[in-house]
Parts: structure tokens; C-alpha cells; sequence
């Protein structure tokens, strides 16, 4: 997929365990972060968290597979 710019997290989503964690991006639809690094998930996980509930748009990064991988708050 490559970039999307100037999105807004609609919603965010936790499942049990370290490496499951959604964004639902708008006109992208939900996306996972991509696993591998615990903390790596974490930390855009809460990035995207902070962005959805104070209505920040960020970029997003969205590789081959659909995996979120990197994202910046605007």
C-alpha cells in the first residue's frame, strides 16, 4: 500500500497478548500492527490511541501485507 497521509484514527483495538493490536484508519479500514517487536507494537499502539482520542491526524505507513509499520501524529 505505501503511505497515507492526513488520516484519522477512527478507532483502536487490543486483543490478549503483546502482539495484537489494531487501527481502524478512516478510508483505510482497520489495519494490525505489524508483530515482531514487542515494543515496537506497543509504542504505535499508543500513538495511535493518543491520536484518536484527541482527534490528531497522523501518517501511516501500510506495507505489502496490510500491516501498519511506522506512523507519525500531526
Amino acid at each position: 500500500m505505501a503511505w497515507q497521509y492526513n488520516k484519522k484514527v477512527l478507532a483502536t483495538f487490543t486483543g490478549s497478548g503483546t502482539q495484537w493490536a489494531w487501527a481502524n484508519i478512516d478510508t483505510v479500514g482497520w489495519k494490525r500492527i505489524k508483530d515482531g517487536a514487542t515494543d515496537g507494537v506497543t509504542n504505535l499502539h499508543v500513538l495511535l490511541n493518543a491520536a484518536c482520542a484527541n482527534g490528531k491526524l497522523v501518517h501511516v505507513e501500510i506495507d505489502a501485507a496490510g500491516l501498519i509499520t511506522t506512523a507519525y501524529m500531526i
